[in-house]
C-alpha cells in the first residue's frame, strides 16, 4: 500500500513539473477540479445515500442491526456511525463518509434476508475498518491528481493549454501524450491501492470479530447470490461497485488489474491464512 502511494506521488510529481516546463497555467483548472473533489470529499455520505436510495433508520426501526453496530464500534473504539438501509434484491453492504464523526453504514434488504448474524457482524466490522481507516478521504486525495490530467486530456487539444513555449501545436500534443499517460498510470495505481484498503479492512474485520472464518463464509456466500438477482438490479447499482464489499458485476480475472476490489478466492484464501494463524 504504502509503495503504491509512493509510485503515485512520483507520478504526479512528474506530472506537475512537466506542466511548470512547458509554461502551462494550470491555476484554473486546479482550483475548478479542487472544488469538485472539495465537494465530493464533504458531501461524499449524502451523494451516494441518494444514489443508492438508502435511507437512514433509528435504532426503533432496525434494533438488532443497530445492537451490531454499536457492540463492533465498542471493539473497534469508533464513534457510533449512521445506520442506513437500501431496500434492494442485491446483497451487499457499504460504508461512507469522510471521517469517523461523519460516517454513514448501509446495508441492503438482501443482505439482512441472507446472512447469518455472524455474517453479517463480519461484514458490518469490515465496513467500521473502511470507516476507521478513512478510505474515502485517502481515495479521494489519492485521484486528485489523476483528475487533473483526465481534464487535461479531456480539453487541452480544445483550448491549448500552453504558455510561451508553445508556438505551435506541437507542445499541446505533448502534454496531451503525457496527460494520457498520467491519466492510466494513475488510474491503474488507485485501482491497487483500493484492492489493498480492501485486503486491509479484511483484516479489520478478521481483528474485531476474532473470527476471519466468518467474514470468508460471508464473502462465498454474497458471491453465490449474485448469480440469481436479476440482472436489472445489478445494473442499477453497478455505478457503486467501487463502495460495495463485493462489486455487483465483476468482470473477468484479466481485468483484475482495473478492478477496485481483489478477487473473492484470493480474499477468501487471505482470510483462512488468518484463521490457521489464531489458531
Amino acid at each position: 500500500m504504502l509503495f503504491t502511494m509512493f509510485l503515485l506521488a512520483v507520478v504526479y510529481l512528474f506530472f506537475l513539473a512537466f506542466l511548470s516546463y512547458y509554461g502551462t497555467p494550470p491555476v484554473f483548472m486546479i482550483l475548478f477540479i479542487g472544488l469538485f473533489m472539495g465537494i465530493q470529499y464533504f458531501y461524499s455520505d449524502k451523494m451516494v445515500l441518494w444514489t443508492t436510495g438508502a435511507h437512514i433508520v433509528s435504532e426503533s426501526e432496525a434494533p438488532q442491526l443497530h445492537g451490531m453496530i454499536t457492540r463492533l464500534c465498542a471493539i473497534a473504539d469508533l464513534p457510533k456511525p449512521q445506520v442506513a438501509i437500501v431496500s434492494t434484491e442485491v446483497p451487499n453492504a457499504f460504508a461512507t463518509g469522510r471521517s469517523p464523526n461523519k460516517a454513514v453504514v448501509a446495508v441492503t434488504t438482501g443482505i439482512l434476508d441472507k446472512l447469518s448474524p455472524a455474517e453479517l457482524e463480519a461484514v458490518l466490522a469490515h465496513e467500521l475498518s473502511h470507516v476507521k481507516n478513512r478510505d474515502m478521504a485517502v481515495l479521494t486525495i489519492a485521484s486528485f491528481i489523476s483528475t487533473v490530467a483526465f481534464y487535461f486530456v479531456r480539453y487541452s487539444l480544445y483550448f491549448g493549454m500552453g504558455g510561451d513555449r508553445r508556438r505551435d501545436g506541437g507542445s499541446t500534443l505533448i502534454i496531451w501524450l503525457v496527460s494520457i499517460a498520467v491519466w492510466v498510470i494513475s488510474f491503474v495505481l488507485i485501482r491497487a491501492l483500493s484492492r489493498y484498503r480492501e485486503y486491509s479492512a479484511d483484516r479489520g474485520s478478521a481483528i474485531i470479530t476474532g473470527q476471519p472464518s466468518d467474514l470468508a463464509s460471508a464473502l462465498m456466500k454474497i458471491s453465490g447470490l449474485m448469480d440469481r438477482v436479476p440482472s436489472e438490479d445489478l445494473r442499477k447499482m453497478e455505478g457503486m461497485n467501487a463502495f460495495f464489499i463485493i462489486p455487483a458485476i465483476s468482470g473477468s480475472s484479466i481485468m483484475d488489474i482495473f478492478s477496485t476490489h481483489p478477487s473473492v478466492e484470493k480474499r477468501i484464501a487471505k482470510l483462512e491464512q488468518m484463521q490457521q494463524e489464531m489458531r
